[in-house]
C-alpha cells in the first residue's frame, strides 16, 4: 500500500473521513469510543530473547494495563450487534516507560472509509462506490468480506485479536526480523449463535468480563508470526501465509478492573509507542496512527 500524503495530512484526512462516515459524539474517541480498562500482568516465555532486545519480551513479568473496546464511534451501540472489537495492551516497562500493542478481532486493515460514506439520499453507503473501491483495490476485498461476516464474541475474553501491522524486531547481534502479533484467548474462541444475544444489555461484554474475572484471571497468549523475505510489511490489508513459523512470546493475565477508570480510559494506546528492540515497518497507515490518535485526542478534548 502506498500513499502520496505525508503522515500528518493522512492522519487528518482519516479522522475527517471517520467523522463524515460515522458522526461524532462529544468527549469520545473518534473510534473505539466505548471501552473499559483492566490491570494485567504479562509473563514473557523467553522464546523471543534471541530475536529482540525488548525488555518486556525477555526478562521478568511486567505490569500492563488493558483496554477492551467496541470500535465504533457511537458509544451507545448494543454489544450484541456486529462490530469489530479491540484489545489494547500498554506494557509498563522495567525502569519506566511504556510500549503498546493495539489489536482488533479481524486479521487485516479495512481501507474503505471514503467509499463507505452514506449517500445523502438514502443514508446508506452506495454499493456501487464500495464495489468500485474493491475493484480498484483488490486487497481490500478479503478484509471487507471478513468484516461483513464477523460474528459477535460471547466474551471479550473469547476472541482472537490481531495487531494487523508488521513490525521489525532487532536482536542483540543487530539482526532484524519482520513480525506480526496476535493475542489468542486461553478460553478459546466462542461466538454467538444465530438468534442469541437478544437479551443482552448495551454493555453486556463489559459486565460479562467482570463476572468472568470474579472466577479468576482472563488470559491470552501472545503469538508472534515470523515473516520471511518477501512477506509484505507495507500493506496491512494483506496477511502472511499461515505456514510461517510462529512462536509463543508470553502470556497476559488480566486480573481486575482498574481503580481509576476515568484516567486510564482517557489514555492513548498507540502501536507506534515502541521500545528498544522493536521498530516500525514501512506501513504508511502504521506511520500515520500516532498522528491519528493525536488528532482524535485533540478534537475530543475540545468537544463542547
Amino acid at each position: 500500500m502506498t500513499t502520496e500524503l505525508p503522515a500528518s495530512l493522512l492522519s487528518v484526512s482519516i479522522v475527517d473521513e471517520i467523522e463524515q462516515l460515522k458522526g461524532t459524539y462529544p468527549g469520545y474517541r473518534r473510534a473505539h469510543a466505548r471501552g473499559v480498562c483492566f490491570d494485567a500482568t504479562f509473563v514473557p516465555s523467553g522464546v523471543a530473547a534471541d530475536l529482540t532486545t525488548a525488555a518486556h519480551l525477555r526478562g521478568e513479568p511486567v505490569r500492563a494495563t488493558v483496554r477492551f473496546s467496541h470500535t465504533d464511534t457511537n458509544p451507545h451501540l448494543l454489544d450484541a450487534g456486529t462490530a469489530v472489537r479491540g484489545l489494547a495492551v500498554k506494557f509498563h516497562l522495567p525502569g519506566g516507560g511504556n510500549t503498546d500493542i493495539v489489536g482488533v478481532n479481524i486479521d487485516r486493515f479495512i481501507a474503505l472509509l471514503k467509499s463507505a460514506e452514506p449517500d445523502p439520499a438514502t443514508g446508506a453507503p452506495d454499493l456501487g462506490k464500495v464495489q468500485a473501491h474493491v475493484g480498484a483495490h483488490p486487497s481490500a476485498g478479503p478484509g471487507l468480506f471478513t468484516a461483513s461476516q464477523l460474528p459477535t464474541p460471547v466474551s471479550y475474553g473469547t476472541t482472537t485479536y490481531w495487531a494487523i501491522h508488521a513490525f521489525f524486531w532487532r536482536a542483540a547481534d543487530g539482526s532484524r526480523r519482520r513480525v506480526r502479533y496476535r493475542w489468542v484467548p486461553e478460553a478459546g474462541d466462542h461466538v454467538l449463535a444465530a438468534g442469541e444475544g437478544g437479551d443482552w444489555s448495551a454493555e453486556h461484554l463489559t459486565e460479562e468480563l467482570g463476572e468472568r474475572l470474579a472466577r479468576g484471571p482472563v488470559e491470552f497468549t501472545l503469538k508472534v508470526q515470523l515473516g520471511e523475505p518477501g512477506d509484505p510489511t507495507n500493506d496491512s490489508t494483506l496477511v502472511w501465509p499461515e505456514e510461517r513459523t510462529e512462536i509463543t512470546a508470553g502470556r497476559l493475565a488480566i486480573t481486575a478492573e482498574v481503580t481509576d477508570q476515568k484516567h486510564w480510559n482517557s489514555q492513548v494506546f498507540d502501536p507506534t509507542l515502541l521500545t528498544e528492540g522493536i521498530e516500525l515497518s514501512d506501513d504508511p497507515i502504521l506511520a500515520a496512527r500516532s498522528a491519528i490518535y493525536a488528532v482524535s485526542y485533540d478534537r475530543r478534548s475540545h468537544d463542547r
